[in-house]
């Protein structure tokens, strides 16, 4: 899975909670590979930012793993609070070794690809397939290619998630295989309608009946 703010991983891990059939979830990150390294290694230290050609995963902390923090505490709100709070001030988060043992270590697998090589992921996939891959999902086909090689995950199937269209990326697509993708077709003119904004004020009760008023709005038509 193409892990920015851990959404779909912490999903997947619900799930399998929950009974799901799934072995283990194998994480892809670019270059700001603050989960890679936590998965891996146990470090979970804050870096800067790099801006990338998968700009979705260019974070330093993903806020969804506070909710996987939450569980491995024991559901400990106050202990996870202050967890949270010492990393924003210090740019480290330390787990506890029974902690990661339980939840990290086989379950989680990760690695981390830069630009370059996210740029012959999707050129390969291109040459083998057919399918133009968008470069965050590109990540996670290069990891599974990578990880799926050793340990338990050869005795399974590997189900890659593809998190964006193509077409959001056009310029990093064809840049790796020539080929510059086109919005699905009922996109296609996309560019052309009209834009509307609306400005609101700071204030909660206004957004609600600004949201309220276009649901009823939608709604009548």
């Amino acid at each position: 899975m193409p892990t920015g703010n851990f959404g779909n991983v912490l999903a997947g891990w619900i799930a399998r909670e929950m009974g799901a059939p799934i072995r283990g979830f194998i994480l892809a990150s670019n270059t700001n590979d603050i989960m890679t390294r936590f998965v891996n290694d146990g470090d979970m230290s804050a870096r800067d930012v790099v801006s990338t050609l998968s700009p979705s995963m260019d974070i330093q902390f993903s806020s969804n793993f506070e909710r996987l923090l939450f569980e491995m505490n024991g559901r400990d709100g106050g202990m996870t609070a202050e967890q949270m709070t010492r990393f924003r001030s210090t740019g480290r988060l330390d787990i506890e070794g029974d902690q990661r043992d339980r939840y990290i270590s086989g379950t989680f697998r990760a690695a981390a690809f830069d630009d370059a090589t996210t740029l012959a992921e999707i050129k390969r996939v291109r040459a083998e397939s057919g399918y133009l891959l968008d470069p965050h999902s590109a990540t996670g086909t290069a990891a599974a290619r990578m990880l799926a090689a050793v340990g338990d995950v050869r005795k399974g199937p590997v189900v890659t998630l593809a998190t964006a269209h193509p077409a959001k990326f056009p310029d990093a697509v064809e840049r790796a295989t020539g080929v510059r993708p086109q919005l699905p077709a009922h996109l296609s003119d996309l560019f052309e309608l009209e834009e509307r904004t609306q400005t609101v004020a700071n204030d909660l009760a206004a957004v609600q009946t600004l949201v309220e008023q276009l649901s009823d709005r939608d709604r009548s038509r």
